[in-house]
C-alpha cells in the first residue's frame, strides 16, 4: 500500500548505467541525464570534485591529489562507494530538492549479459542506499531491443547487436526472452587503444584516451569512402619527447581498427551458428540490428552486413536504445515481470 502511495509522489526513472555514459530516463518526462560515466575525486579531503562531462575534461590533466576515476568496467561496477556517489548525484539532479520520506523512485536499470548474480546485488545494493524503494534490474540487450521497438514478445528471431564502450553483445531474442547470445570484451574502449597503439607504432607519438575517441569519432570508417577524410593528431613524440602534430586519415583508422572490427563480425557469425534453424529463417529475412554507440562507426553495417550475409539497419539514436527501453518499461509492468531478472537481493544462501 505504501509503494502505491509513494509512487504517486516519486519520479520513477531508468538508468542505463554505461561503461562510457549514464542516461536517465523520468517517465512522462524522457531523457534528463546523459553524462559520462566519471568521477573526479579530491584524495586529500576524499570530497568529489565533479561529475559527468567536467569529471571527463579533467582526465589526464590532474594533480597527484585528484583522481579521475571511471568507476565502472565492461557493465560492471569496480568502485562500488564512488558508484553510489555518482548515482546519488544524477538522481538528486532528477529530485530537485533530493529525497524525502514521499518521493523514493521505482528504478530500472539494465546490466551487461555476463554479470553474475554478486555483481547484480551489488548493482541493487547501490540503487536502494541511493534511496530507491525499488529496483528492477534487466539485461541491456533486452532493453535495447524494447528501445528499438523489436517485436519480442513474438515467436519471432529479432537479433540485435549492442556495440558499447566496455563490451560487445550479441543476442537473438524471441517470445520475450533471449534464445542465444555471446558477449567480448572488444567494444569502443578497445577501438580507442587500438587508435593509441596505432599512433605510437606508426608516428612515434603517444596520445590520450581522450584523443584517440575523438579521431575515432571525426575520421573513424571501416570501409573506403569517396573522399579522403583527415584530422590533425597531437601528442607527444616518443623519440624527442616533444609536443608534435600529425595528419591521421580514415585509412589510418581502418587499419588501427581492423582487427577489432574482424573479431565482432566474428562474434556475429558464431552466434548465427548457435541459433535454432527456425529462427535463422527470421534473421535472414528480417536481418539484425545494430546499437550502442559502436554503430555509429561509419560502414560498419555495410562489413556486418557483406561478412553474414544478411540485411543490417541501425536503430534510430543508437546511444540511447537502452534507457529508451527502460523507460517503456515504466509503462508495462506486465513486461517488465516477464524480462526482470529475479531479484538477487531477495535469495536466501
Amino acid at each position: 500500500m505504501f509503494n502505491k502511495l509513494f509512487g504517486k509522489f516519486s519520479k520513477d526513472i531508468g538508468i542505463d548505467l554505461g561503461t562510457a555514459n549514464i542516461l536517465v530516463y523520468v517517465k512522462d518526462k524522457g531523457i534528463v541525464i546523459n553524462e559520462p560515466s566519471v568521477v573526479a575525486l579530491n584524495t586529500r579531503t576524499n570530497q568529489i570534485l565533479s561529475v559527468g562531462s567536467e569529471a571527463k575534461n579533467m582526465l589526464g590533466k590532474t594533480p597527484p591529489h585528484i583522481i579521475v576515476s571511471k568507476p565502472l568496467t565492461n557493465g560492471i561496477i569496480s568502485d562500488y562507494e564512488v558508484v553510489e556517489k555518482m548515482l546519488k548525484f544524477f538522481i538528486d539532479k532528477v529530485h530537485d530538492e533530493g529525497f524525502n520520506f514521499i518521493a523514493r523512485p521505482r528504478v530500472i536499470i539494465s546490466v551487461p549479459l555476463e554479470i553474475t548474480e554478486v555483481e547484480i546485488k551489488a548493482v541493487e545494493d547501490v540503487l536502494m542506499a541511493t534511496g530507491a524503494r525499488e529496483v528492477n534490474v534487466v539485461e541491456s540487450s533486452m532493453a535495447a531491443a524494447i528501445g528499438a521497438r523489436m517485436p519480442i514478445e513474438s515467436p519471432i528471431g529479432n537479433m540485435i547487436v549492442s556495440i558499447g564502450a566496455g563490451n560487445t553483445e550479441v543476442s537473438v531474442i524471441s517470445l520475450s526472452g533471449i534464445v542465444v547470445w555471446k558477449s567480448s570484451k572488444v567494444a569502443g574502449d578497445e577501438m580507442n587503444r587500438n587508435i593509441m597503439q596505432y599512433a605510437r607504432e606508426v608516428f612515434n607519438l603517444l596520445i590520450g584516451e581522450s584523443q584517440a575517441e575523438q579521431i575515432k569519432i571525426k575520421v573513424g570508417s571501416v570501409v573506403e569512402g569517396n573522399e579522403k577524410i583527415e584530422f590533425p593528431l597531437r601528442g607527444r613524440d616518443v623519440v624527442t619527447g616533444l609536443p608534435r602534430e600529425v595528419m591521421m586519415t580514415d585509412a589510418h583508422i581502418r587499419e588501427a581498427l581492423g582487427r577489432s572490427v574482424q573479431n565482432i563480425v566474428e562474434l556475429i557469425k558464431t552466434t548465427l551458428e548457435m541459433t535454432p534453424p527456425e529462427l535463422t529463417a527470421d534473421i535472414h529475412e528480417r536481418g539484425l540490428l545494430l546499437t550502442g554507440g559502436g554503430a555509429l562507426l561509419r560502414g560498419l553495417d555495410t562489413i556486418i552486413a557483406k561478412a553474414a550475409e544478411i540485411p543490417v539497419r541501425i536503430t534510430d539514436d543508437p546511444m540511447s536504445s537502452v534507457v529508451r527501453g527502460s523507460g517503456h518499461l515504466l509503462d508495462d509492468d506486465n513486461l517488465l515481470k516477464v524480462v526482470k531478472l529475479p531479484s538477487a537481493r531477495n535469495r536466501k544462501n
